[in-house]
């Protein structure tokens, strides 16, 4: 069967493997490519986050008195999806729990993902469905990356994130991969993020109240990405340090339905700050949507 599937439009070019779900090439009408190309100084692409979003403490979950070992970001994006449907503008996956996934998450899922090509656009929607007979306690986030510089001979710093409405609310940051306890202030002006790699010295910057719903990463004289989401309060973005002042050549723009345990949280899991707690037979579906502009 093969692992890879590429949809296409007059406009976009996009291809999806069955490993992870994860999207690993986003082309526009040119072929010229703007995701990552997962090099090794981070060999992902688009990584989908689930169950968890960041890391628990001590990659603990707890569930009934019973703890499991559960890593940053879970394990969706290490794991093979089915495909559902394959066709010109569209594919569908899905991934199942199993014997394999109960003994790092002891919870009854279906998680199925699905790309579609809409014009200029391409709409990724996830959908969690709590197959089991109790609620179902989780979290999800889209963690695409793109290439930063957009354009040979622009500098990074050239670069914005424009944001849709103002975004004057505090920020969280991580303190050894855990929640701060404290917000700090925004390094956003009015609705614009002028973007330096040492934004990301402290590892990501985390929005999680943001009044906005979209954004644009662009900079003078090249194509602009629009991200726009719906279900996900919160949002990260992030780049890794590759040195003192320096980082790698992509930037990541991430809607997030949960974020990493807040320090000293180690209780039940259900509890945690962030879930979507989905009763039984319900489902929740959340969209990010990319743009080439």
């Amino acid at each position: 069967m093969m692992h890879r599937h590429t949809i296409e439009n007059a406009y976009l070019s996009v291809t999806v493997k069955a490993d992870g779900a994860e999207l690993c090439s986003l082309r526009d009408a040119r072929g010229t490519e703007m995701l990552w190309q997962a090099h090794p100084i981070w060999p992902r692409h688009a990584p989908l986050l689930f169950p968890i979003v960041g890391r628990l403490k001590d990659d603990r979950l707890v569930h009934q008195g019973k703890s499991y070992h559960l890593t940053q970001h879970g394990f969706a994006r290490d794991r093979r999806f089915a495909w559902l449907t394959r066709s010109a503008t569209l594919c569908r996956l899905v991934l199942h729990d199993d014997p394999e996934s109960r003994a790092l998450y002891p919870f009854a899922f279906r998680l199925e993902v699905a790309y579609a090509l809409d014009d200029d656009s391409l709409e990724q929607s996830l959908t969690v469905v709590n197959t089991g007979r109790e609620v179902l306690p989780a979290s999800i986030g889209a963690h695409p990356a793109f290439v930063w510089p957009l354009a040979e001979g622009a500098s990074k710093p050239d670069h914005v994130l424009d944001f849709a409405e103002p975004e004057p609310a505090p920020v969280r940051r991580l303190q050894d991969g855990l929640l701060a306890p404290d917000p700090t202030p925004t390094p956003i002006e009015d609705r614009t993020l002028r973007l330096d790699p040492s934004l990301f010295a402290v590892d990501a910057i985390i929005l999680d109240q943001p009044a906005s719903r979209s954004v644009r990463f662009t900079a003078p004289g090249a194509e602009a990405i629009e991200v726009s989401w719906d279900g996900f309060p919160q949002l990260g973005i992030w780049s890794r340090m590759t040195g003192e002042r320096e980082c790698a050549d992509f930037l990541c723009i991430e809607p997030w339905h949960g974020f990493a345990s807040p320090e000293g949280f180690d209780g039940e899991f259900r509890d945690k700050p962030g879930l979507m707690l989905i009763p039984p037979g319900e489902r929740r579906v959340l969209t990010v949507r990319i743009r080439l502009c």
